[in-house]
Formats: structure tokens, sequence, C-alpha cells
């Protein structure tokens, strides 16, 4: 079996569809795997670049990539889209995540960290509290016949 150059991986809740190819850009594996036989793989596979699109939990997987000895490389989706050949389907989309990140002019979401990723949450959580308490406010003022502009800012000025 030749050694496995770059993988890609077109990742799901809880399945992973897997390409991998070879020094001489041949695939040599195509397999499905859960989240947790896919960590044991990477556990005992010899180092290689992994990549994926960057979505929800694509960071998290990156740093367990990383902690295996691996290069993670997280591909925003509009860029890997334009390689994506026939119909589409799981394999094919890892597959064209290998082919995007093949490409020498190709732009990379680097990997966040444990703490930045909880400050996005948390700053996330803060704007949707705001929004929400923003808009019973409204309802609650409403019923007593006080309707507010919509938005934040006309929002602020009012009670300020």
């Amino acid at each position: 079996m030749s050694t496995i150059k770059i993988l890609g991986i077109d990742s799901g809740k809880s399945s992973f569809h897997v390409v991998g190819r070879d020094d001489s850009d041949a695939n040599t594996l195509r397999k499905h795997f859960t989240r947790r036989k896919l960590l044991e793989y990477f556990a005992q596979l010899p180092a290689c670049t992994v990549a994926f699109e960057s979505c929800g939990g694509a960071h998290w997987f990156a740093r367990k990539c990383q902690q295996s000895g691996h290069q993670a490389r997280l591909i925003s989706p509009q860029y890997v889209r334009p390689y994506v050949q026939g119909n589409k389907n799981d394999f094919i989309d890892a597959a064209a995540t290998v082919e995007a990140s093949t490409r020498p002019d190709m732009r990379f979401v680097p990997v966040k960290s444990m703490s930045s990723q909880v400050m996005a949450v948390c700053q996330r959580l803060r704007v949707a509290e705001r929004t929400a308490c923003m808009c019973r406010i409204c309802a609650f003022l409403l019923e007593f016949g006080l309707p507010l502009p919509k938005g934040c800012s006309t929002m602020k000025q009012l009670f300020s």
C-alpha cells in the first residue's frame, strides 16, 4: 500500500467520508468512518495533510488532527465548490476538498485555538440574548400601544 500524502474529509455530525491520495496523486483510500473510528485511524496513520471544509466542528477536529501529528488545512466551502465533479455526494465532496487543498494559490482558514473559539461563542450568545431581550421589550410595550422603531441603534437612542 502506498503512503497517503493528503486526506480530504467530508464531515458530518457523526459520519465522515474520507478520500486519500498518495505522492503520485492517485486515489488510495475511499472510506466511511464514524467519529470515534476516524480519530483512532488518525492516531495510527503516519503524518500527512488533512483537509476539510471549515464548518461547525472543524476547528475542534483540526486540533485533534494536529495532536496526532498531522497538518490540518481548513478551506472555506465556497472555495471547494468549484472542484466538485459530477453529481454531489459525500465521497465526491471529499475528493473536491483534496483537489482544492492541492492548489498553490488556495486560501486556508487558520485553526482557532480553544480559547478563541470560546470567546467567539460567548460573543454570539451575548448578541443573541440582547436581540431576544429587545424583541421581548418591544412586544411588551406594543401590548400597551407603544410601538418602537426597529433596530438596536434606534432603541439605544430612545433609552439613553
